[in-house]
């Protein structure tokens, strides 16, 4: 079976065609690092996390680049309230940026440039596209890309240049010789961090930073450019005009875009202020009800944000959490089951989905139905089906996606945990004693408290009742 991907620059589902074979490279727009990530920022590195381990489990060598870009008017803007260098509110950001996709279990790729080591680079892109007639420094010593020089912008986006004219994005500028064309270079204003370059000293533009440090890591062209649709333009359309400008070579064969997180009406955005921290996020919902939500609809379409909605993917999360945990806990070390029929026939339909346009709606919904049939099996004392179940779900299904990976249970206590333990056990022994009385009262505190006390055939086990308003 072959794998196939929706291009945005052609709208359409192609199949997956890298230029060395069994080798995906793949480029993954990362964060300006002036603040904590939301999780509008988490669903392209959990979604393109997850397409990349779904590759590599199809045997593909991956070689992911994701930058940050540390230079910027917002980092400047930010280091300027703090009275620090913009190096310390960048280097502070990306510390907090690892902190946050550890605590989602996403993988680092395997490079993460950052803007200001590729400075030279930049420079030298930018004396090339002036050489070649496709950029022109400003009085002020600004450098600006001829838009019009390139005569297939807007092929990415759909955007025509009439519209881009008349459009509200376009930024008024008496330095330009069009009004449509884009920064390249942005000379030095009073205060800010600069490097020399021939026409002035200085900063990279946004886009030409993106276009050089995946073709100095990746080639002139390479397999894949991914990033959230909110990026498609101006975003990857002036990457696309400027580096194909540069070499005359096409840039990135397949564009992947995911949508954007929906809340109150908008897009979540820093700069709207109706964002959702990842650290919050996985602090009140849990990592794999966060990460259940952001691959519970497909990657392309929106998502709507709300507490009802993560509430929901946290309940659904807990139960196939359960079920795991009630397997390892009546097998300590579950052994590899040997890959049978029935094994290689669920298999093929989870994999079957994803490599249809990632479709990982209906992948999630086959680890349902797994969860539903570990517990079936457990129940009918049916150990090697279950054994089979459990591998499927947590090494080979949530390996893929990141979710419900071996090792669900929560090691070390919290103190409050631990507390309830110990109280648990003092009403153990009422129960012995066959005072039920005094342990139906411990039952109803811890009730009250908003602990649910569960008597099964393998021992008391409790759990936090989930309500709506939590």
């Amino acid at each position: 079976m072959s794998i196939y991907i929706t291009n945005t620059e052609t709208g359409k589902k192609e199949k997956l065609e890298t230029l060395e074979p069994g080798i995906v490279k793949m480029y993954v727009c990362g964060p300006t690092v002036y603040n904590y990530i939301h999780v509008g920022n988490a669903r392209p590195a959990v979604v393109f996390d997850a397409f990349r381990r779904f590759l590599e489990y199809r045997g593909y060598k991956v070689i992911m680049v994701q930058n940050f870009t540390d230079i910027d008017d917002k980092i400047i803007n930010e280091a300027n309230e703090w009275g620090v260098d913009f190096k310390d509110v960048a280097e502070t950001f990306i510390a907090e940026y690892w902190r946050d996709v550890q605590s989602l279990g996403i993988r680092a790729a395997n490079f993460h440039p950052r803007t200001t080591d590729y400075v030279d680079d930049i420079v030298e892109a930018i004396e090339k596209l002036i050489s070649k007639g496709y950029a022109y420094v400003a009085n002020n010593g600004d450098v600006y890309f001829s838009v019009r020089k390139y005569k297939e912008y807007g092929k990415l986006s759909g955007k025509k240049i009439e519209e881009l004219i008349s459009g509200a994005r376009v930024e008024v500028n008496s330095l330009k010789n069009d009004p449509i064309d884009f920064a390249l270079w942005k000379a030095v204003k009073p205060g800010e961090p600069n490097w020399e370059s021939p026409w002035s000293c200085g900063r990279p533009g946004w886009h030409i930073e993106c276009s050089v440090m995946s073709q100095k890591l990746l080639g002139d062209t390479f397999d894949i450019h991914a990033g959230g649709e909110d990026l498609i333009f101006p975003h990857h359309e002036d990457e696309k005009a400027q580096s194909e400008a540069l070499t005359g070579k096409p840039f990135a064969r397949y564009w992947m875009h995911n949508g954007m997180i929906i809340t109150r009406g908008d897009k979540m955005s820093k700069s709207i202020g109706n964002v959702f921290l990842v650290r919050e996020a996985i602090k009140r919902y849990g990592k794999d009800a966060l990460k259940l939500f952001l691959l519970s609809k497909h990657y392309r379409t929106p998502i709507e944000f709300s507490d009802e909605i993560l509430l929901e993917n946290k309940r659904a999360a807990l139960k196939v959490i359960k079920t795991l945990n009630r397997f390892e806990e009546k097998y300590s070390y579950p052994l590899v089951p040997k890959r049978d029929e029935y094994m290689k026939e669920i298999e093929a339909k989870f994999i079957e989905v994803l490599e249809d346009d990632f479709n990982t709606p209906k992948a999630i919904a086959l680890i349902f139905e797994l969860s539903k049939e570990l517990n079936k099996s457990m129940d009918e004392g049916k150990d090697d089906e279950a054994l089979k179940r459990y591998h499927l779900i947590t090494r080979v299904f949530g390996s893929i996606l990141g979710i419900f990976e071996s090792g669900t249970k929560i090691e070390v206590q919290s103190a409050e945990e631990k507390v309830i333990d110990e109280i648990l056990k003092v009403r153990q022994e009422f129960r012995k004693e066959k005072n039920y009385l005094a342990a139906d009262k411990i039952r109803d505190a811890l009730a009250n408290a908003g602990i649910k006390v569960l008597d099964t055939p393998e021992g008391t086990k409790w759990e936090k009742f989930l309500e709506v308003n939590e």
